[in-house]
């Protein structure tokens, strides 16, 4: 038995292009779809860019009196001991930048029980990235993480114009789902995770840029703080962490048979039982914190989007509370 799912209609419709779609439909949706990302972030992203999030540049400007919430690394040290004031130093905007997107479409973000899945809402957000992105000018590539077991992992290289922005749209659509709509799906081994993905891009040879990973980050963050932390070495990272209310507390339902999407397996669970929702609240707020602890120790970004919250709002928002931070609001 699976966890009801709540058919209200979403506040964004999803980006999905249906492989089977005509180049007319993809380019009508695609077209509709920018125009509804663009509305919505008019204004919070505009002129020269030093990241499509505030952030570094790759050459050193002028330099300026510190302010709090300076990048430290910055840090101007002759200028410092000259004039006995603490100095950074500004960075000249890129004026092309690679953006890769790491997208987790792996079996466990299909799930929803809010407005939609785990895996529309990181395809919405991926496209809301790309879409901004190849609308400044810059480059736009992506590695796809799947349960297909012939090929998990599968990159884009990045290329400019709104054809990379197609190109990655419809490869994530035509990315297989896992099948476990199945009444008795079969167990198996759990395929390669978000780590094999980051390994791999950060492995291959690319300019300075902004990597945005979109995943569930799911399981011990262990696994994947490693390869993130070789890619905050070398470029801006955005962590779009994807989630949904039942991961967060169980409803009381009643015993409920769930399947774990990554291997199949059953697992029957009383959910009448309020000692057990506690146990699980609290270990998945634990859990929550473990991530947001190993994405500070990474010095990667966080953005957190909910199933049942509207994503684009939380993407303005962040945007905004990181500009003020870097002192680059108007």
């Amino acid at each position: 038995m699976k966890l009801p799912t709540r058919r209200s209609a979403p506040a964004v419709p999803p980006p999905t292009v249906a492989p089977h779609g005509s180049p007319e439909q993809v380019e009508a949706r695609l077209r509709r779809f920018e125009v509804l990302v663009l509305r919505r972030l008019e204004g919070l992203l505009q002129g020269n860019h030093v990241g499509l999030l505030p952030g570094p540049g790759s050459e050193r400007a002028e330099s300026r009196e510190y302010r709090i919430g300076d990048d430290v690394r910055r840090m101007d040290w002759a200028v410092s001991a000259r004039t006995t004031i603490p100095h950074v130093s500004d960075l000249i905007a890129d004026h092309e930048l690679t953006t890769m997107a790491v997208v987790d479409l792996s079996p466990s973000m299909e799930f929803g029980t809010a407005t939609w899945e785990k895996r529309d809402l990181a395809m919405a957000a991926t496209t809301a990235f790309g879409t901004l992105t190849t609308r400044l000018g810059s480059r736009f590539g992506a590695v796809l993480l799947s349960g297909d077991p012939e090929r998990p992992v599968r990159q884009l290289p990045s290329q400019t114009g709104r054809n990379a922005l197609r190109r990655v749209i419809r490869g994530m659509a035509e990315t297989p789902r896992s099948g476990l709509d199945r009444a008795l799906p079969v167990p198996r081994s759990a395929g390669p995770g978000i780590a094999d993905a980051l390994d791999r891009l950060a492995r291959t040879p690319t300019r300075r840029g902004l990597v945005v990973v979109v995943s569930d980050l799911l399981g011990s963050p262990t696994a994947w703080e490693r390869p993130l932390r070789a890619l905050t070495a070398r470029h801006q990272v955005l962590a779009v962490e994807i989630t949904d209310p039942r991961e967060l507390e169980l409803p009381s339902m009643g015993l409920l048979t769930l399947v774990d999407p990554e291997t199949g397996r059953l697992l029957e669970v009383d959910t009448g039982s309020a000692k057990l929702r506690a146990r699980y609240a609290e270990a998945a707020q634990a859990q929550r914190g473990e991530v947001a602890a190993a994405l500070r120790r990474s010095r990667a970004g966080h953005l957190i989007l909910r199933t049942d919250r509207d994503w684009l709002l939380d993407i303005v928002r962040h945007v905004a509370r990181t500009k003020r931070h870097r002192g680059l609001a108007a």
